[in-house]
């Protein structure tokens, strides 16, 4: 994403890989939902919980990524993409993914964008479809919620959803944020995506085991969750 500066929390980023490999990740055009989150997370991090002067709110700016005026930008952009319904080159969205993987609060950003990702995604669900997944009897409930979270992995994480018993299990190929940060971090995003999903549908709040990983040398990422009421 050639917009947005290299300069995180006002240092310049590190010379050295910031991740362990680099992987050859693709994909098709993606929601701008995605990259949005990102940019949302990195804003909420970087935004200072208390009142400040406008000198050091200039300052601030100057200095944290998510308070830039290129990333309020691309903030703007990506939202109006998600009203009129365009979609993001994948490579754009590979890089900011990257470039915030360079931050040294990587795994908290990843998580945040995931949380908020999963809550924009169930904004697409009907209040219909979201009542019956969580009011109705399991019997009937549960159906539903699993064709939702099927729908959402395919048309917006460009992934597969399968049950297996009381176990979900959500496969994705070319996970954007795969080799993002070192030790796996930005794979939070599709973990947290995943969870807060289930919250949200499902009152579900188990552990989600990220089993396979494309950092750590396998064909995709999986993750796996019992998804059973708590």
């Amino acid at each position: 994403m050639h917009h947005v500066s290299p300069i995180l929390d006002g240092r310049p980023t590190r010379a050295t890989p910031h991740t362990d490999v680099t992987l050859a990740l693709a994909g098709g055009p993606l929601d701008a939902r995605l990259p949005l989150a990102l940019l949302e997370a990195v804003k909420a991090i970087d935004t200072p919980a208390a009142e400040l002067d406008a000198e050091l709110v200039h300052e601030l700016r100057n200095k944290r990524l998510g308070l830039s005026e290129t990333v309020l930008q691309q903030i703007r952009r990506y939202g109006d993409a998600v009203r009129t319904g365009q979609r993001v080159n994948y490579d754009e969205v590979l890089a900011l993914a990257r470039l915030i993987g360079r931050r040294p609060d990587a795994d908290l950003a990843f998580r945040e964008a995931g949380r908020r990702w999963a809550r924009s995604l169930m904004e697409s669900v009907s209040t219909l479809r979201r009542s019956a997944a969580r009011g109705l009897p399991a019997l009937i409930a549960r159906p539903v919620a699993l064709r939702i979270l099927r729908r959402l992995a395919r048309r917006y994480m460009d992934g597969t959803l399968v049950r297996q018993g009381s176990t979900l299990v959500l496969e994705v190929v070319s996970p954007v944020s795969a080799d993002a940060a070192p030790r796996a971090a930005g794979c939070g995003l599709y973990e947290a995506a995943f969870r807060e999903s289930l919250h949200l549908l499902a009152e579900a709040d188990g552990a989600v085991e990220h089993v396979l990983c494309r950092s750590r040398g396998d064909s995709r990422c999986q993750w796996r969750t019992d998804w059973r009421r708590r």
